[in-house]
């Protein structure tokens, strides 16, 4: 059992209509996710799975703007779906591709992530940074592609 973040692309129309209907949104992003769609051929998506507890804590010891847990705007009021419209993530591209994966790692502290209760809570691990590394390269090409063909984004939190 786990909390997880993942991110899909989505089209300003997408968006809209999940805003009006919830319910249809949550149906619709799990479909994205399982089916070839073909309203975007080859949609960016990323699974940052349980890395983003760490990564939103090298994020914000880099001082970058991006906060997973509070930019975009909620779907779903228990939390568990988030919208990113096409400007926020222009805005979080710009912002990632401009941040190379060092300026982050200097910030990696596994005893301090771990006295801090950073989840997933298993900095002790030699090969956490390269697992997050991992994902943060996923992240950036995830927002750089959105960003490059006009999509938003979806963003799923789930438990």
């Amino acid at each position: 059992m786990g909390m997880y973040i993942s991110f899909i692309s989505a089209t300003t129309e997408e968006l809209d209509k999940a805003v009006e209907d919830p319910g249809w949104a949550v149906d619709h992003v799990d479909e994205l996710y399982e089916s070839e769609d073909s309203a975007v051929p080859d949609r960016p998506s990323a699974d940052l799975d349980k890395a983003w507890g760490g990564l939103q804590f090298l994020l914000d010891e880099a001082e970058m703007g991006l906060e997973f847990m509070m930019d975009g705007f909620v779907i779903v009021e228990e939390g568990t779906l988030f919208g990113w419209s096409v400007e926020d993530v222009r805005t979080a591209a710009r912002e990632l591709r401009a941040t190379p994966w060092q300026r982050l790692a200097v910030h990696y502290d596994a005893e301090r992530m771990n006295k801090e209760d950073v989840y997933p809570r298993v900095w002790d691990n030699e090969g956490e940074p390269e697992w997050l590394e991992s994902a943060y390269g996923e992240l950036v090409e995830f927002f750089g592609a959105a960003a490059d063909r006009g999509l938003g984004a979806f963003m799923t939190f789930s438990f």
